[in-house]
C-alpha cells in the first residue's frame, strides 16, 4: 500500500483529476451552503471546483499536489461511505461499491494502461479496486472516461496510484 511519506511525485507537482458526478452526489459533498466542500478544502489543502448547472451530471475538478488530492479523496470517499451507512442496514443489504468517473485525457490513458495492460493489472492487484478505461473518447471531446469502483479504502488507493 502507498503512504502518504512517499509520494511516487515530487510535492510540489500540480495535479489535476477531474470526475463526473449525478446531482446526489455532488450534493452530497457541498452539503448546506457549501459548508461541506468548504471543510474538504481547508482540510486537503486540495482545490476543488465543481461546475456549476442543474443538469443531472457535473464536473467536480481536484487540483494540488499528491498528497492534497490524496487527502480530497479520501474526505470525499468517507463522506459517501457515510452516507451509504445511513441509507443501508449492514446486516440486510451488501454494501454497493463507491464508484468514481475520472475524465482523462486519452493521450494519458496508454501510460494508465501501460504496455500490454501492465500497468491498470498492477494498480487492480495492490488496491483490489475495478479500474476501466472507457474504448471510446466521450463526446465532443479528446477525454476518456476512467471507472474506479471498490471499497472506500481501494478507491482511494487506486486515485494514489493514478497520481
Amino acid at each position: 500500500m502507498a503512504s502518504l511519506d512517499s509520494p511516487t511525485e515530487s510535492p510540489d507537482v500540480t495535479l489535476t483529476i477531474r470526475l463526473i458526478m449525478q446531482g446526489k452526489e455532488v450534493g452530497s459533498i457541498i452539503g448546506k451552503k457549501g459548508d461541506i466542500v468548504k471543510r474538504f478544502r481547508e482540510e486537503s489543502g486540495a482545490k476543488i471546483n465543481i461546475s456549476d448547472g442543474s443538469c443531472p451530471e457535473r464536473i467536480v475538478t481536484v487540483t494540488g499536489n499528491t498528497e492534497n488530492i490524496f487527502k480530497a479523496f479520501t474526505l470525499i470517499c468517507n463522506k459517501f461511505e457515510e452516507d451509504l451507512s445511513n441509507l443501508i442496514s449492514p446486516e440486510t443489504v451488501p454494501r454497493p461499491p463507491i464508484t468514481f468517473r475520472l475524465v482523462v485525457p486519452a493521450s494519458q490513458c496508454g501510460s494508465l494502461i501501460g504496455k500490454g495492460g501492465s500497468k491498470i493489472k498492477e494498480i487492480r492487484e495492490v488496491t483490489g479496486a475495478s479500474i476501466q478505461v472507457a474504448s471510446e473518447m466521450l463526446p465532443n471531446s479528446t477525454e476518456r472516461a476512467v471507472t474506479i469502483s471498490g471499497g472506500s479504502e481501494a478507491v482511494i488507493q487506486c486515485i494514489y496510484h493514478i497520481c
